[in-house]
């Protein structure tokens, strides 16, 4: 009976051991990812656009949301709030805006409750000349672009935003999964030796 018990001791503690690593593979992988911007990352606009976005694989939190629109010379371009449509989350310019390069710094708290965090930068050969950013021919109403939609001047194909996510922990989940084969197999061996044992005493008996 000794034996046995130990096989289901070390059941027990391969069930308990694959348990934890499977809860805790979990939620570093759901963090969202963002999946595009407007402008693309790298894109040469004409002009600086009247907003600028992130589009992410789902919505996230609006508490804590932030994006700014620096210049060369670090000044932040963002004007108002950070607007959160759906999985989109897009920042206004302010009038003025010079022609040059451009570094935009987001942060926000993805659906999982944990800030993600990422850049992307663009170049505008003209600066702004109306409230919101863009050219004085360009609509009044501003449009937050989609994942599939680029802003004036920019690339129609965006390019992917740096993966703030971690990397899906395949070699926990096979581990997980070597643990679970392993708690089987002591399962099917104790249950053996149990049978086994009682054989023997109802055999001297």
């Amino acid at each position: 009976m000794r034996p046995a018990r130990r096989l289901l001791a070390a059941a027990v503690t391969a069930f308990l051991f694959a348990a934890t690593v499977l809860f805790a593979a979990a939620p570093a992988s759901a963090h969202d990812v963002a999946e595009s911007t407007s402008p693309a990352n790298g894109a040469s606009a004409a002009t600086v656009p009247a907003s600028v976005s992130v589009t992410f694989n789902n919505q996230p939190l609006a508490l804590g949301a932030s994006i700014a629109v620096n210049d060369a010379s670090g000044e932040n371009w963002a004007e108002g709030p950070v607007e959160i449509v759906d999985s989109v989350v897009s920042q206004k310019l302010r009038a003025g805006a010079p022609a040059g390069a451009y570094t935009v710094v987001w942060r926000v708290v993805s659906s999982d409750s944990h800030p993600i965090e990422g850049t992307f930068t663009f170049t505008a050969k003209a600066g702004s000349t109306t409230p919101g950013g863009g050219t004085a021919s360009a609509s009044p109403s501003s449009v937050v672009p989609s994942a599939g939609t680029a802003a004036p001047g920019t690339s129609s194909e965006p390019e992917k935003a740096p993966d703030a996510s971690q990397p899906f922990p395949w070699s926990i989940v096979g581990f997980a999964a070597v643990a679970l084969a392993l708690l089987v197999f002591l399962g099917i061996t104790a249950r053996r030796k149990l049978a086994g044992g009682r054989d023997e005493e109802a055999a001297g008996e």
